[in-house]
């Protein structure tokens, strides 16, 4: 709303005056030639908007590890307009990623409570368990690269953990809930934290700079709760973070180690879901996917 003071009379008038916001659905669609920023750019997306393109999909893509050349998303978002003018990006409405073939999906829903969430195709929360990179992506997105051609990418290591090159202080997330089991300096790992997350399910970080404050050992963290932050310490070249996760003890690949899906809908939500959300907007994002192909099949027949 907008207020209004008259001073002509006896006395000052204040009117309080309706402002109209009207939202747009917009339509955006990328491919990755060199990292998802740039990408996004193209695209017509500010930065925001793709922080929460990855923000929606972090669940499922390592954007650091597993992003190549060639994989491609699509967007419908909100754009927010105030007075006829417009005002700013709003939340993404549905999106689809294509990621080394594999296609992930989120859809905007509103809960029979009223509350809004983001969901897969089949009506699962995107939200999973574990994210799939415990380190701030935004701090290390614009250093990384499609393909793994940058050659301070971190490098798998055989069932042992992944290495994330970022900047010094980069900010380093819990990949779940669970409970601090160790906290301080370990041999090789240096600044080491070790987060058990159930009975099986446990995941490391080490070389940070420092942990961060008000943590301590035996106590609940949440995920993506902040525990530390990138250093060098222990036996590290460089500053990254090493990240581990443990099943029973033993170091599995974090981005192939099969997780429970989380549970769907309930049936009621999960039919209106289908109808109201995903058949409208899968028929908008197939219709530009159709498009797209035809000018790509009309550009290679010109050339």
């Amino acid at each position: 709303s907008r207020a209004s003071v008259r001073l002509d009379g006896a006395a000052p008038t204040v009117t309080i005056e309706q402002r109209t916001i009207d939202r747009r659905e917009e339509i955006a669609h990328g491919v990755i030639r060199s990292n998802l920023y740039a990408a996004g750019d193209q695209a017509g997306m500010n930065a925001a908007m793709v922080g929460k393109l990855a923000d929606l999909f972090k669940y499922d893509i390592d954007f650091v590890q597993d992003l190549r050349q060639g994989d491609s998303f699509t967007v419908i978002y909100e754009d927010v307009y105030r007075d006829g003018l417009r005002y700013g990006q709003g939340d993404i409405v549905a999106a689809e990623f294509t990621n080394q073939g594999k296609r992930y999906t989120a859809y905007r829903f509103r809960k029979a409570n009223g509350d809004y969430g983001w969901f897969s195709e089949d009506g699962r929360p995107i939200q999973k368990s574990f994210l799939r990179i415990p380190v701030d992506f935004t701090r290390i997105s614009s250093r990384f690269s499609a393909g793994r051609m940058h050659p301070i990418l971190g490098k798998m290591r055989a069932h042992k953990g992944v290495d994330y090159a970022a900047p010094s202080g980069t900010p380093i997330h819990a990949a779940g809930d669970g409970v601090i089991k160790f906290r301080g300096v370990a041999r090789g790992y240096g600044n080491f934290v070790l987060i058990q997350h159930n009975g099986s399910i446990s995941t490391a970080y080490g070389h940070m700079s420092r942990f961060a404050q008000g943590q301590a050992v035996g106590q609940r963290v949440r995920q993506g709760q902040v525990i530390g932050y990138v250093g060098m310490t222990g036996l590290a070249t460089g500053p990254h973070l090493h990240y581990e996760f443990r099943v029973n003890g033993a170091q599995r690949n974090p981005q192939t180690v099969t997780l429970p899906k989380p549970e769907p809908l309930p049936a009621t939500e999960l039919a209106r879901f289908r109808a109201e959300v995903v058949k409208p907007q899968l028929a908008r994002l197939t219709q530009l996917d159709q498009r797209l192909r035809l000018a790509r099949a009309d550009a290679r027949h010109d050339n």
